[in-house]
C-alpha cells in the first residue's frame, strides 16, 4: 500500500504519515519549501523499515504537481491513498488570491494529475475544518473567513468528482475537525486574535492535538466511507446548532 499526503513535513500531515507508516505502507512525504524537515521524518520512518519519498512541490504550480506525480509512479507505479492535507492562506506576502488558488484550484490540480495512479479500491481524503465546512450556516473570525470560504470552495470543487470517483471504485471522505491545538493555522488565529483557542477550548471542553486528529485522518482512509462523505472529529454542536437571527 502507498499513500502519498500533501503538506506532510510537519503537523496533522507528518503524524498521518507515521500512522500510515506504522500500518506498512510506503509513504510520499510531499513539502513545498521544508526540505530539511520533510528528510528528517523520512529518515526517521526508513530507520523503521518504511520504503518512502521526500517530494518537494508547490501545488500552486502544475507542472510541479506532475512532476511529483512522475516521481511517485517510478518509484511505487500506484497510490492507494490520497491525502490531500496542504492547505494555507494566513501567511504574509503570498497575494491576495493564494488562499483560494491553494484551497480550491490546487486541491482539484493534484487530484486531477493523481488519478492515473488511483484505481479501484483507492481512497481520497480531504482534510478541512468545521470554520471552513460549515462556513455558509455559521460565520467565523473575520481574520479567517477567506480562508475558509476558500476551503469550503476546494470542498465543493472536490465533491464534484464524486460521481466519477465512485464510478470507478475510488472512496472520498471529507475529513472536517474543530480546532486542532499545536497547528500553524491556530497558532496564526491566536496572533490575530488573541484567546480564540482557549475561549474555543472552553467552550467545548476538549480540543483535538495534532495526534489526535491526524489519527482520525488516517483511520477515514480505511473505514468505510460515510452515506454523505463526511467525517466530523470534535464537537459540532455550535456550528449545526446555529440558526441566524433575522439581520445576522
Amino acid at each position: 500500500m502507498t499513500a502519498l499526503v500533501t503538506g506532510s513535513s510537519r503537523g496533522i500531515g507528518a503524524d498521518t504519515v507515521r500512522y500510515f507508516a506504522a500500518a506498512g505502507a510506503n509513504v510520499i512525504i510531499n513539502y513545498r519549501s521544508k526540505a530539511p524537515r520533510a528528510e528528517k521524518l523520512l529518515a526517521e520512518l526508513e530507520a523503521g523499515g518504511t520504503q518512502g519519498l521526500a517530494v518537494g512541490a508547490d501545488l500552486t504550480d502544475p507542472a510541479s504537481v506532475e512532476a511529483m506525480m512522475q516521481q511517485v509512479q517510478d518509484r511505487f507505479g500506484r497510490i492507494d491513498i490520497l491525502v490531500l492535507n496542504a492547505s494555507g492562506g494566513m501567511e504574509a506576502g503570498m497575494g491576495e488570491d493564494y488562499a483560494l488558488r491553494l484551497n480550491r484550484d490546487a486541491q482539484v490540480n493534484v487530484l486531477t494529475k493523481a488519478l492515473p495512479l488511483l484505481h479501484e479500491g483507492a481512497r481520497i481524503v480531504f482534510v478541512t475544518s468545521h470554520q471552513a465546512h460549515f462556513i455558509r450556516t455559521v460565520p467565523t473570525m473575520p481574520e479567517y473567513e477567506p480562508v475558509a470560504l476558500s476551503k469550503r470552495a476546494g470542498e465543493d470543487a472536490l465533491r464534484e468528482f464524486i460521481p466519477q470517483l465512485e464510478a470507478a471504485g475510488i472512496g472520498f471522505t471529507v475529513v472536517s475537525g474543530d480546532m486542532i491545538e499545536g497547528t500553524v493555522t491556530a497558532t496564526l488565529l491566536d496572533r490575530a486574535n488573541p484567546g480564540a483557542i482557549e475561549a474555543r477550548k472552553e467552550a467545548v471542553g476538549k480540543l483535538y492535538n495534532v495526534s489526535e486528529f491526524a489519527a482520525e485522518v488516517a483511520q477515514a482512509a480505511v473505514d468505510p466511507v460515510p452515506a454523505d462523505n463526511t467525517r466530523l472529529v470534535g464537537d459540532v454542536a455550535y456550528f449545526t446548532e446555529y440558526a441566524p437571527t433575522a439581520g445576522e
